[in-house]
Parts: structure tokens; sequence; C-alpha cells
């Protein structure tokens, strides 16, 4: 399964729970511990970054979260500045369409677990291109402005009690 994250942006980034984020933030996406993508450094944005970004992920079917990090890259390297896990079942199954476009926002938490700013997605299930279109069992075919009725006819005989009164 393949699933589009569009990171869209983040909001009231700080560093170290008080210090707003100047500037150099960046997304790492983690599907599982082999699939993560990056998105662009935001050299601009600083607390309230925004990359609207799509990347196009592999999902294991095994996969339960999506892991959303917000890094940082400063003169030290670089740091995570907040964790969310989305939950596939935020996005993937229940009653809306394979397709559908969910808009989705997440509060990010920082190592000690406090509350650190929120990142906004876009996810889209990828449908499958390999899926058969469905097909009836027989055809219909239209002659000559109307419908070929000289095909095979089953039919399956119905007793009835019913019975005839005359008055």
């Amino acid at each position: 399964m393949e699933a589009e994250i569009t990171v869209i942006s983040c909001e009231g980034l700080r560093m170290n729970s008080r210090k707003p984020v100047k500037k150099n933030a960046y997304v790492v996406v983690r599907t599982d511990s082999k699939n993560s993508e990056m998105t662009r450094v935001d050299t601009e944005g600083g607390s309230f970054s925004t990359w609207n970004q799509k990347l196009v992920m592999n999902l294991p079917a095994q996969a339960r979260f999506v892991t959303v990090e917000v890094h940082c890259k400063g003169s030290s390297g670089d740091r995570i500045i907040g964790t969310a896990r989305v939950p596939v079942s935020d996005f993937s199954g229940g009653l809306t369409p394979e397709s559908y476009l969910h808009f989705l926002s997440y509060r990010l938490r920082d190592e000690k677990g406090e509350r650190n700013g929120i990142v906004n997605l876009s996810v889209r299930m990828k449908v499958s291109v390999m899926a058969a279109p469905q097909q009836r069992m027989w055809p219909e075919t239209v002659v000559g402005g109307g419908w070929d009725c000289s095909g095979v006819v089953v039919g399956v005989p119905v007793h009835s009690s019913y019975r005839t009164v005359q008055v």
C-alpha cells in the first residue's frame, strides 16, 4: 500500500520548551524502521514553518502508526523538536473511500513528553492501479436500438396454491 502524506505546516515550535524556533526546521516521516522520507528545510518560517510538500511512501500492511518528527538544524547539529505518532486507522479503513483526502493535525511532544507545537498533514491512500475493473458475467448487447433477446433463458418453476374462485 502507498500513502501520499503532505506535510503542510507546523505551529508553535519551540526549542527547550521556551525559545521559539527561528529557522531551519524540517520534518521526517517514518512508516517503519526501513521507510522514511524528509521534507526540505524551511529557512524562513521559524516557529510557524510551512512546507506543503507531498511525500509518497510505502505503508506496510502491519503498520499501526506513522511517526512524524520535526527537526531543527542548528550550529550544534540536528535536534528533534517534537514527535507525533499518527494512528494508521485515522486515515485508512473504516467507512471512507480508499482515495479520500484526510486533513489531520497532531500535537507534537518533545523528548520529555511535554507539548511542543502542532503539525498539520493531509493523507490520501493511493488506489492500486492493478485493480481490475468489475466485469459482468454476461455482457449485454444492443441490436438495432433494442435489446437482443435471442440468448438462453433459464427459468425456475414456481408452484402456487392460489385457487380461482368463481362468483
